[in-house]
């Protein structure tokens, strides 16, 4: 059958297998898939899903797959993949496994100004994970605009909603036995790191603190700076313009203005921004105090994970 590369067969329909479809994430890109008219998602039986040769067919039959598994796992379904040669489908991979492998295109089509087209012509695309989105939005325009060094020592702040947290995570906080916040992750190796340093431009590993509050989905990532540690002592217009010039012609990514209900309240919260694909980020500053908190706000399920995945899969064939 035709394939995504046949452009004009991509715009007629597409078909998609998710392997891993009953986990969080395929479920979320699943619901997405069902309101596109040119999207058929075709699924395996639930007693072939750990079957390789049922799993191998379906791929060489359906245009995309999106895998929703372990890394390991995730790994395998690619050997599979690679196994069909010329008749390979495009992948999205959302799990860790290739997210700073140098033959995968990160999947963040707002990375620089001409990723999109890049993640659009992608054979294999590495989905983002949803803390590293959001700390790559508010880096990577400071660093592109030259006004954080790339050696600038970086330190990240994030909470989530306990629906990123996989399974035991999510039957803890369901059940009413899970913490009301925790930090985690004070080992500073959480698995987001490495996309985060790579993707952020940065050459010195970021410190990143994680947390996870009682609330299913919701995130919000924050970025401490103290002004004067910048070279060229930048003021907070001067990033607010860097991420405006960024993300300038953007969906999904909005720069907010220091005039919305949020900064003139000087608090943010996490969850408005449910249901959508959506990244909102923001500059919280004071001149005289020479400090600034950049914050993304995102739903972890939407542009951090599923609506990313369906974001980059709309591109990759041609819809």
């Amino acid at each position: 059958m035709a394939k995504a590369s046949d452009t004009a067969s991509a715009k007629k329909h597409a078909t998609v297998f998710i392997d891993g479809e009953a986990g969080t994430t395929g479920l979320e890109i699943r619901q997405r898939l069902a309101s596109l008219d040119r999207v058929s998602v075709k699924s395996i039986a639930p007693d072939k899903r750990k079957d390789p040769k049922a799993r191998q067919a379906l791929m060489r039959d359906v245009d995309l797959v999106i895998l929703c598994l372990p890394d390991d796992a995730a790994k395998e379904s690619v050997a599979l993949a690679d196994g069909l040669g010329a008749a390979a489908p495009r992948i999205i991979d959302a799990s860790t496994a290739h997210r700073v492998d140098p033959a995968w295109v990160y999947g963040f089509p707002e990375l620089t100004s001409g990723h999109t087209a890049a993640v659009a012509a992608a054979k294999r695309v590495s989905n983002p994970g949803c803390y590293s989105t959001g700390g790559i939005a508010l880096i990577r325009p400071l660093v592109d605009a030259g006004i954080m060094p790339a050696d600038f020592p970086v330190t990240v702040n994030a909470v989530s909603g306990y629906s990123g947290g996989g399974k035991a995570m999510i039957e803890t906080h369901e059940a009413g036995t899970a913490s009301a916040f925790e930090l985690y992750g004070l080992g500073l190796g959480h698995k987001h790191v490495p996309e985060l340093q790579k993707y952020s431009g940065l050459t010195r590993r970021p410190i990143f603190v994680p947390s996870v509050g009682n609330f299913r989905q919701g995130m919000l990532v924050s970025l401490p700076l103290h002004l004067d540690a910048l070279p060229g002592r930048p003021k907070v217009a001067d990033l607010v313009a860097a991420l405006r010039a960024h993300y300038a012609g953007a969906k999904l990514v909005r720069v907010i203005e220091g005039d919305d209900a949020a900064s003139k309240a000087g608090r943010i919260e996490p969850e408005s921004l449910n249901g959508t694909d959506v990244m909102e980020v923001r500059v919280f500053g004071s001149d005289v105090l020479r400090q600034a908190v950049l914050v993304a706000k995102l739903d972890n399920l939407g542009k951090g994970a599923s609506g990313a995945a369906v974001q980059c899969m709309t591109l990759m064939l041609g819809l």
